[in-house]
């Protein structure tokens, strides 16, 4: 009886995250089969597609990740000339199966295979997808201004209406602002932070001031532009990148636009400025597009031109002037695709190595093609560690197939930048959701630096704050070091460090569960690091005791407690397959 391959399992979609060029030379390849079909050997037959009834060439894909359902096989092409034609030939126990465009077939006639094989018709310069390098490397530290640090003790501050290590509510303001984190840098530096996000810091009556009034205008509360400009180029001295907020979906309702409609309704030159169902906007009813259900946030008309270039001269002027790195993009994902393009090709012509970070909490790869982000702050991955840390709802196994799933969704260069974070302004703290265990939130932290990306700490993780949903996440950083959990911050200070290693920057990434434990390694020239974490509950041996780097939850017989973890460097051994 003939071996049946699942032809619904199958897929391969070319210029997608299937097919992806990583410069003018080299081409990644991906085919997706059913979890079942594992053993199959993949061939991809390929060559220039002008040759390809004459002149092919054959070579096997490795099998480098499954999940839950798929496996999925991966080969770089090194090409000698961009426009290529392939089919994949699929061999499994003594039968021969060949995948085209038109699916699934016992025989293939290459003399007509311009009909329906897949290609890569030309790898053009400008659609190129290049990574930001310096984000290989990078440490992300996301700052919340108002609750971090105050500097200034000469500025105006009656409105500071909360006492500092107070509990916060949604209104309260407690005072800091630029010049408090310009006196922390040092203490970054020392943690091992080598890129800082801030929340908004433009004029906005909030204390989060995600409804900017002026997008040219730092708010006073914070500091002025000088203070912003010293901030950047000590930062900057000390290796350390900045980027900045963009609130592009929406704005305050005391923005000098809004109240030109408010006033004038369709006779404002702003009207289509907004999305509004009538000839005035009326506030109480809030008859037009806004955040959320937020009437005083009301909604930008991406889609209009007018709007595009006003948002994006906002973008590139912080960038001219004040030499930022980047924009973490806020809402990004109900801004339009038109206007995201837009953005990107100014502010890359501006500053090339500026990187754009949308916030999308879900797959993303419409946005994520190199014309609009680089990344995403990857709430997949947060989703992952709340199931396994802090719900314990997942085995190694599941939780390896959770993680290869995310893997897949993007290209090699959006995975390499995307901000893997544990907690952030918008969600309960990490320490607080796993309960104030200790061992579970220094393996949570160690997964998000040996995962391929860019690890990001929200502002006090490092000491173990706590905090609930917001505006409890959002409480006033405990500067006395005496109250800190010094054990647990040399930890992670070591943790940080582990991204000094190429391996960590530039590594192959292979995710593998061995019984009880998640396997990670990571490959890269002669150097293999493998992370091995226990999630059972009960101590499991350690499975590859090689050359340790960093180590948790070890016992004295070299056993892992439940949720330790052990993280050894050894030279690379090359075995593609899991």
């Amino acid at each position: 009886m003939s071996y049946r391959l699942n032809k619904a399992g199958i897929s391969h979609l070319t210029d997608s995250m299937y097919c992806f060029a990583i410069n003018n030379e080299k081409l990644v390849i991906r085919l997706r089969m059913a979890l079942e079909d594992e053993k199959t050997v993949v061939n991809i037959i390929y060559g220039m597609k002008y040759e390809y009834q004459d002149h092919r060439i054959k070579k096997t894909l490795a099998l480098k990740y499954k999940d839950a359902n798929y496996c999925y096989f991966e080969t770089i092409l090194n090409l000698y000339d961009s426009r290529l034609a392939y089919v994949f030939e699929l061999n499994v126990e003594n039968e021969k199966y060949y995948f085209s465009e038109e699916g699934l077939s016992k025989e293939y006639d290459f003399s007509k295979g311009f009909y329906n094989f897949f290609q890569m018709p030309y790898i053009n310069e400008a659609d190129l997808y290049p990574t930001v390098d310096w984000m290989k490397n990078a440490v992300f530290y996301q700052i919340f201004v108002d609750r971090f640090s105050r500097g200034d003790f000469q500025k105006e501050d009656k409105y500071i209406d909360l006492d500092w290590g107070s509990k916060p509510t949604p209104t309260n303001f407690a005072g800091g602002d630029l010049k408090g984190i310009i006196q922390k840098l040092p203490y970054l530096q020392e943690l091992g932070i080598n890129a800082i996000y801030l929340t908004p810091i433009f004029l906005s009556p909030s204390n989060h001031k995600y409804d900017i009034i002026d997008y040219y205008k730092v708010d006073p509360q914070f500091g002025s532009e000088d203070d912003l400009f010293n901030l950047v180029q000590k930062a900057h001295r000390l290796g350390m990148k900045v980027i900045l907020d963009a609130v592009f979906n929406h704005c305050s309702m005391l923005s000098k636009e809004f109240q030109d409609v408010i006033r004038k309704g369709k006779e404002s030159a702003y009207y289509d400025w907004f999305i509004i169902h009538g000839d005035f906007p009326d506030v109480e009813n809030a008859n037009y597009e806004c955040f959320a259900t937020c009437n005083y946030m009301p909604k930008w008309n991406t889609s209009n031109s007018e709007v595009q270039d006003f948002l994006t001269n906002v973008g590139i002027h912080w960038i001219k002037k004040y030499d930022i790195d980047g924009w973490r993009l806020d809402v990004s994902d109900e801004v339009s695709h038109q206007f995201w393009r837009h953005f990107r090709l100014a502010v890359k012509k501006e500053k090339a190595d500026c990187v754009l970070i949308g916030e999308n909490w879900h797959h993303a790869n419409s946005f994520l093609r190199g014309d609009q982000f680089d990344s995403i702050m990857n709430y997949a991955f947060t989703k992952i560690c709340l199931d396994c840390f802090a719900e314990n709802k997942l085995t190694a196994k599941e939780t390896s197939n959770r993680l290869n799933s995310i893997f897949m969704r993007y290209s090699l260069q959006t995975n390499q930048m995307n901000l893997n974070l544990l907690d952030s302004h918008d969600t309960h703290r990490i320490f607080t959701e796993l309960k104030g265990d200790e061992k579970k939130f220094l393996a949570a932290l160690a997964l998000s630096f040996v995962f391929v990306g860019t690890p990001c700490i929200y502002y006090g993780t490092e000491i173990a704050m706590e905090g609930g949903y917001d505006p409890d996440s959002r409480r006033t950083f405990e500067w006395n070091r005496e109250k800190w959990n010094l054990s647990l911050f040399e930890k992670i200070k070591a943790i940080i460090r582990l991204k000094k290693f190429p391996v960590l920057q530039d590594g192959d990434i292979l995710i593998k569960h061995i019984e009880n434990q998640l396997i990670i390694c990571r490959t890269f020239k002669d150097k293999q690091l493998t992370f091995q974490m226990n999630l059972s509950t009960k101590t499991e041996p350690i499975l590859v005791a090689d050359k340790e780097i960093l180590s948790n939850g070890k016992t004295e017989n070299n056993q892992l407690d439940s949720f330790g973890f052990y993280i050894s460097m050894s030279e690379a051994i090359k075995d593609e397959k899991i």
